[in-house]
């Protein structure tokens, strides 16, 4: 007899108003926007393989006017040139609490944690997402944190993981805003538009 072992698609019941109050994305790196590979030749560089298909979905971000975050505990030139590349405002390396710099940054914006949506993979990113107002994992994403999040993506890290992930949020505030509109009074008629 076969036992199912598909991963649940959401841990919890995902609420469009979580979604629609988003200010701040942040994301880990390794796991995340990469496969959690680590490529080495032997003169000693070093490559990550990033998703192109993410990096749009960061400028999409950017341009709803939500803050975009990397927040990692490696320290590396290619995701220096990444974030660069990105115009990513807020980039941190080399960070081992990864929840109070999510929350000073959350602060310098004006921002409740109830504001931030954050996606990791592994256990140096539970606490972060145990705090923030949306938490998410890649499908590929280690077992204590798929069972702490809000949602467990359908795709893999460095594989349309972040993507997925933004367009729900995007989405969710387009649908805020277009309802918004329908709901407005049109000049003169006494009806709503």
């Amino acid at each position: 007899m076969k036992t199912s072992t598909k991963k649940p698609t959401r841990s919890r019941k995902i609420s469009k108003n979580v979604l629609r109050r988003i200010r701040l994305f942040a994301t880990d790196v390794d796991g995340v926007l990469t496969d959690a590979g680590m490529y080495y030749a032997e003169s000693g560089d070093e490559w990550k393989k990033f998703n192109t298909r993410d990096g749009m979905g960061i400028k999409l971000l950017q341009r709803a006017g939500i803050i975009t975050a990397i927040v990692t505990q490696e320290r590396t030139k290619l995701v220096a040139r990444r974030a660069e590349k990105l115009a990513i405002p807020e980039l941190h390396q080399g960070v081992m609490d990864k929840l109070l710099l999510v929350s000073e940054m959350a602060v310098r914006h004006g921002l409740t944690l109830s504001q931030v949506a954050y996606i990791g993979d592994d256990i140096n990113d539970l606490e972060t997402l145990k705090a923030v107002g949306f938490s998410a994992t890649p499908a590929d994403g280690m077992p204590q944190v798929a069972a702490a999040v809000d949602y467990i993506c359908q795709k893999k890290g460095g594989e349309g993981a972040v993507r997925e992930i933004i367009e729900m949020i995007l989405e969710s505030q387009r649908s805020n805003v277009e309802g918004r509109k329908s709901k407005v009074a049109v000049p003169g008629s006494g009806k709503r538009s």
